[in-house]
């Protein structure tokens, strides 16, 4: 029973909780048990809220014996920790926030709240989600191998779901934060619409890039998770005045008919063999559900993905511009030396990158006139030795997959699709129209419904 509690999908808590086999407290406990077990292996929480958690899941368990109808009522979650939540530090891992407590709740926080979510703790990132370890916080470890990065900058997200220390996650992504992350760790990453999240209450990376989404184990949990954390959101000035499909109620719907544009050199280009291979062989199970199969040519996803770091570069130098002057010593020399390099960017390269974004744009909408989804691998290999790590790297290969959709706005989502050779966690990315996440979740879940990728467990977490 202490296992399936770990690893307990979203449907099979609440119907537990509802037949009194099992309390929220009772899940709450398992879960920090968990993260006192694997914290000094994984480094996944830079705060672990244990007195609130067992206080909201003691809230939670009344709310469902007075019939309480939300999905997430009684689900213990972690938060990057990178979301305001009025009376818990913010650190977003970085010296310069050192002390720092919020007084206000980001937007999503606060939905997760009203919805009875058990929230657990905050998580460890990369500094301010700007693709560096900050040395007093350290890494955090990959599940799967603890000599193995876990990507960034949602790492401590992604490890907390992956190795049972949360049921899941919320994070951000401006360039594939939260999907390479699940990639690596064999779980579920979302990135939605751009505004289909409220940003309110997260610190920025970039203003026109980045993005709020969940991690899960599942298509199925991740849907429910976003149906609670979606909708317009007046503090945000770029939030959407769209109506939220019912995405749960939706996933079982069949997929037969649905035309799946498969971009062939995103398998062939710049990727490890085992990531092609299992990547080919999801497209082929997909083919297997009676979709039809085209191949696209969209514009050349680096020519984006040099587009987004410029403009992200651009803005994050302008965001951090007051706290760079103020407290330079807080930042790790690696982000410091990035945020400097952004302020030197001409703003001629800044509007031209903003024109190659539009030409982009332009240039996937021709291609969704034609499919309903693209798919392709989520990253170019399985999860990278810390070894291999060197500050300043250049990102554009590692994002050449994720960012291109940073850069336009299009909903993407990455699911498990197999094991590399050495038992590393490979992904495939489904992307969508815009504010069709429903579509993107359906053929997420068909495919979990004939796999059983997103149901493996590393063994440190067993």
């Amino acid at each position: 029973m202490d296992s399936d509690l770990s690893f307990s999908n979203i449907a099979d808590l609440r119907a537990r909780y509802s037949r009194g086999e099992v309390s929220p407290v009772a899940v709450a406990r398992k879960a920090l048990e968990q993260i006192e077990r694997l914290e000094g292996q994984l480094n996944a929480y830079t705060l672990v809220t244990a007195d609130l958690a067992l206080e909201q899941a003691r809230e939670a368990e009344e709310r469902i014996r007075r019939g309480d109808p939300s999905p997430l009522c009684g689900i213990p979650y972690s938060l990057k920790d990178i979301f305001d939540v009025e009376g818990l530090p913010l650190t977003c891992s970085s010296n310069v926030l050192r002390g720092h407590i919020s007084t206000t709740t980001a937007t999503v926080a606060r939905r997760l709240a009203e919805a009875g979510g058990v929230l657990l703790g905050k998580n460890n990132m990369l500094e301010f989600a700007y693709g560096e370890t900050h040395p007093d916080f350290g890494p955090t470890r990959n599940p799967w191998n603890l000599d193995r990065s876990a990507a960034g900058s949602s790492t401590g997200s992604a490890v907390t779901v992956t190795a049972g220390q949360a049921v899941f996650s919320i994070g951000t992504d401006t360039g594939g934060s939260i999907r390479l992350p699940a990639s690596y760790c064999g779980i579920v990453g979302v990135k939605p619409t751009y505004g289909r999240v409220s940003r309110a209450g997260v610190v920025a990376l970039s203003w026109s890039c980045d993005y709020v989404g969940p991690l899960a184990r599942s298509a199925a949990d991740a849907a429910a998770v976003l149906q609670v954390i979606a909708g317009f959101d007046a503090a945000d000035p770029t939030s959407a005045e769209r109506p939220v499909s019912d995405y749960s109620a939706g996933l079982n719907r069949p997929v037969r008919g649905l035309r799946v544009g498969v971009v062939r050199r995103e398998f062939e280009e710049n990727v490890h063999p085992d990531v092609r291979d299992a990547a080919l062989r999801a497209v082929e199970v997909v083919r297997g559900l009676g979709v039809e199969i085209l191949e696209v040519e969209p514009p050349p996803f680096e020519q984006a993905v040099l587009s987004l770091l410029t403009i992200l570069l651009v803005e994050a130098a302008a965001y951090h511009r007051p706290w760079m002057e103020e407290r330079p010593e807080g930042y790790s020399a690696a982000v410091l030396e990035r945020l400097k390099m952004g302020s030197m960017i001409p703003g001629v390269d800044y509007v031209h990158a903003q024109r190659v974004r539009r030409e982009f744009r332009d240039g996937l909408a021709r291609v969704f006139e034609q499919v309903d989804v693209l798919l392709t691998p989520t990253s170019p290999g399985p999860a990278h030795a810390f070894s291999e790590e060197v500050p300043g790297r250049d990102f554009t290969p590692y994002v050449r997959r994720t960012g291109p959709f940073n850069l336009t706005g299009y909903p993407a989502i990455s699911i498990p699709c197999g094991f590399s050779r050495d038992g590393l966690p490979l992904g495939l990315q489904i992307v969508a129209r815009y504010f069709a996440e429903d579509v993107m979740f359906r053929v997420a879940h068909a495919y979990q419904n004939v796999t059983e990728w997103h149901r493996q467990r590393p063994p440190i977490a067993a």
